[in-house]
């Protein structure tokens, strides 16, 4: 039964993202140009609505569907890793013409190519596991 509740989430947010025209790798595109507001208006919705929900999160103590208590730690202070790894997502971002989320609502679209891209998300996720020992955290 949770399993069909977060399939239901997943069918709803890839809904939302394709009505609001946030997988259009022409969207995309402009928003990398600084041609059009529409992608940054998104991306300050969900900053604001994120920050609203940790807020809440926090201050009424919820717990999470087993009962535990949601605890968000703290980030460590850290502007160098932040910096290089925006940068090197923002540069996957504007290569791909997608980010990770509509990447397989894209799929699901019949957007057969976008299955390369998967294919590189994957190999870059893989690669991730194998050196984040090596990396600066």
């Amino acid at each position: 039964m949770k399993l069909i509740k977060f399939i239901l989430v997943g069918f709803v947010f890839g809904i939302v993202l394709t009505k609001s025209e946030a997988v259009s790798w022409y969207r995309i595109y402009e928003m990398f140009q600084f041609q059009s507001f529409h992608m940054y208006g998104i991306i300050m919705v969900a900053v604001l609505t994120g920050v609203i929900g940790i807020q809440i999160i926090k201050k009424y103590q919820l717990k999470d569907s087993t009962g535990t208590l949601i605890c968000i730690a703290d980030k460590e202070p850290s502007t160098a890793r932040y910096v290089l790894g925006g940068i090197i997502f923002g540069l996957g971002w504007a290569l791909a013409g997608s980010c990770p989320g509509p990447i397989f609502i894209l799929i699901g679209a019949g957007f057969t190519s976008v299955i390369i891209v998967f294919l590189g998300a994957m190999i870059g996720t893989f690669l991730y596991g194998v050196l984040k020992d090596k990396l600066p955290h």
